[in-house]
């Protein structure tokens, strides 16, 4: 497998169908990422990435191969921190080796999971030129 990709998130999510949702994702990228969830604590140290409004946006493609050039640098592991109702911290903020931004409107960190995930899925697909992203 190789790649791993671990996210922060604080609680774990409650609704069956968006369970489900992650789970087609997860299922989707086995055999070539492998995701790990924290629910509990932020990253205490190494290089991770930021989901937050204020951060960079990038379309799809340009995400593709942030996301590949990103694991090239960091060893095959990429670490990113979503936010709680209340945002992130400034000081992980700070920390972060990169802010992104999927929008400059608000999502909740439920849905955010999902964006992230459908991202990365997106992002393998456009890197082998699989017809997904269109």
């Amino acid at each position: 497998m190789g790649l791993k990709i671990k996210i922060f998130s604080p609680g774990k999510t409650k609704e069956t169908w968006l369970q489900t949702a992650l789970l087609e994702y997860e299922k989707r990228l086995k055999g070539t990422f492998e995701i790990t969830w924290d629910f509990n604590r932020l990253p205490e140290k190494g290089p991770f990435i930021c989901l937050d409004p204020g951060g960079m946006s990038l379309s799809s493609v340009e995400f593709s191969t942030f996301l590949y050039h990103a694991l090239e640098e960091e060893g095959s592991r990429l670490t990113f921190v979503i936010g709680g109702p209340e945002g992130i911290p400034q000081d992980i903020l700070q920390q972060a080796s990169q802010i992104l931004s999927f929008s400059k409107m608000t999502f909740t960190h439920q849905h955010i999971r999902l964006l992230l995930l459908e991202q990365i899925y997106r992002g393998m697909q456009i890197r082998n030129k699989a017809p997904y992203h269109k």
